[in-house]
């Protein structure tokens, strides 16, 4: 035998080199083996439609996840008055993701039983400080009541359901507070309409109201259907229109017509 074959088959029976090669076969096996493992488990490439649990109760959620090879969990909860108490108002993933069977969504519901706060004193506020006043404790800002005074827009009384509404009691948040407010009828009492085409629904309803008008009503097309799509909704339209009027009197009525559909928003001149 040849000196160079007497090498190689020296080097090929060293054990350490031996014990590499075995090794290195197995790891390679493993390998293979977790990766078919895996995408059995995991249903490689495999995946379903999450659901939209949206104002379903936690139970009817649980029911159409079962069915969808999915489960819920209630990770988080809000509350908003408008919306049916216990109901799902949002979920993680978002519906229609898609996901492996077996996923966990995440849900939010709104709260059974509301936050309360203390009512504050509005009298003698200007009518701007009682809405940021309002604002600042949850509480809902309601129809503006002009009734003749020296100070015009200044906060004279409270109300609640037409019912005088003590400092101090606690409210529900997001509880509708009227303000009954004074006009000079000697001084300027008038104001103008702003211009809140294109806006979303919490800012267009504050401009309104801090030109000291009254909100007649909201209107929402058919893009708008949870109260999330709500708060993301803009304006569309408005009666009065900007150009219909310059000027109103204080304590007027604006109509907002709401979209989520940004076609149908008017370019600005």
């Amino acid at each position: 035998m040849s000196e160079s074959k007497k090498t190689k088959k020296s080097f090929l029976q060293n054990w350490i080199v031996r014990n590499l090669l075995i090794a290195a076969a197995v790891a390679v096996v493993l390998l293979v083996g977790a990766i078919v493992f895996l995408n059995v488990v995991t249903l490689h490439n495999k995946t379903i439609s999450v659901p939209d649990f949206t104002n379903m109760t936690v139970e009817e959620a649980r029911d159409v996840a079962s069915q969808a090879g999915m489960r819920v969990e209630v990770t988080d909860s809000v509350f908003a008055k408008r919306m049916k108490r216990g109901a799902i108002r949002d979920q993680n993933p978002s519906p229609g993701s898609e996901v492996k069977k077996g996923r966990r969504i995440s849900l939010t519901i709104n709260a059974v039983n509301a936050k309360k706060v203390t009512m504050p004193n509005l009298v003698s506020l200007s009518l701007r400080q009682a809405i940021a006043e309002l604002q600042s404790r949850g509480l809902a800002v309601g129809k503006l009541i002009y009734v003749k005074d020296i100070a015009t827009n200044n906060v004279i009384r409270q109300l609640s359901r037409n019912r005088e509404i003590e400092p101090g009691t606690l409210v529900e948040t997001e509880t509708v507070i009227d303000l009954v407010v004074g006009l000079n009828p000697d001084t300027d009492n008038v104001t103008y309409v702003p211009d809140v085409v294109g806006r979303r629904y919490i800012n267009a309803v504050d401009a309104v109201r801090k030109q000291s008008l009254n909100i007649k009503s909201l209107k929402f097309d058919e893009t708008v259907k949870t109260y999330d799509d709500s708060l993301s909704a803009v304006v569309y339209r408005q009666i009065p229109a900007v150009e219909d009027s310059v000027t109103v009197r204080m304590g007027d009525e604006v109509t907002l017509y709401f979209t989520l559909d940004q076609t149908r928003i008017p370019a600005k001149k």
